[in-house]
Formats: structure tokens, sequence, C-alpha cells
């Protein structure tokens, strides 16, 4: 028997691998050296952002099964250096394994959205000053959270794109 919420779950896999795409297509085509480049007055690089939506996308899949203890501690100094060290390329990265291991995260993740038991599922969002104190997010809530991100990333990565060699994803 189909169930009934499959029409969702492909409708959120294939937004999500939109929104994934448009990243990568962003970033055809570009050395190592290319995407670990600054552009503009932001700390933000192309290859900083693939590593940022890797770590994103995995600790936001992660909150999904194991709740708030999958995120990071953001009064954390070590954790907070973590974060922003994500947005870089650091000694001995490559493009191609930044892209190896977004890829392989995205396979869980459209996984889980796949065979979740319930898309409606909550779990309790940590402390941050940025949710609501009680705030509970669901497993669908959370999806749609990740593709927002990885779409909004993508708009910074054409920006950051244009600038390197005036290269545009679209037009």
């Amino acid at each position: 028997m189909t169930r009934p919420d499959t029409d969702e779950r492909a409708d959120l896999v294939q937004a999500l691998g939109q929104a994934r795409f448009f990243l990568r297509h962003t970033l055809r085509d570009l050395r190592s050296d290319q995407a670990a480049e600054r552009t503009t007055v932001s700390e933000l690089t192309l290859g900083g952002l693939v590593k940022h939506v890797t770590l994103t996308e995995r600790q936001w899949s992660d909150f999904i099964v194991q709740g708030p203890s999958a995120m990071l501690a953001y009064d954390d100094p070590d954790a907070v250096k973590g974060w922003t060290d994500a947005f870089r390329i650091g000694e001995g990265e490559s493009l191609q394994g930044l892209f190896d291991a977004y890829d392989g995260v995205a396979r869980r993740t459209d996984e889980l959205v796949r065979t979740l038991p319930d898309l409606g599922a909550t779990q309790p969002l940590p402390p941050a000053p940025w949710f609501e104190k009680g705030a509970r997010w669901s497993a669908r809530r959370v999806i749609l959270h990740i593709i927002a991100e990885t779409a909004q990333h993508a708009g910074h990565a054409d920006i950051i794109r244009e600038s390197l060699d005036g290269a545009k994803s679209m037009g």
C-alpha cells in the first residue's frame, strides 16, 4: 500500500535536490583554489558555502532523529570556532572532497525523508537566542529549513561566482 504522504515526501526530496543542483551548478568547472578565493568583502567563499551547507544539512538531519543533542551549542567557544571554520576550505581540502562529503549527506537526508515514520514528529529546539523558548520543530519543518538554507546559500554562491569570473548560474 502506498503511504498517503508519498507525494509530499517526493516533493520535499525534489525541492531539496533542485536547491542542491543550483549550488553545484554555480561551482561548475572551478578549481579548488578558485573555490577558496574571497571575491567580496564577506568572508564567504564558494568552497566554504559547500562545506557550510554540508555541515548544516548533516546537523539538521541528525536533529530530526536525535533531537537537540545533535545541535552545536551556541555558547560553546569550540563549537562556535568549528562553525566559523566550516565557512572556509582548510589546508589539504579540495573542492571535489567537499562535494563528495556533500553528496553523502544528501543521500542520507533524502533517504531519511523517504523513510521517516512520521514527518509531523517533533523535537524540542535547543536553547538559543534565535529560537523561541520551548519551541518544537517537526521533521517536515526541519526539511523545509534545509531547503531554504540551501537555496539561500546557492544565491550567495551565484554572487560570489559572478564576482570571481563573471559566470552566472542562470541567464
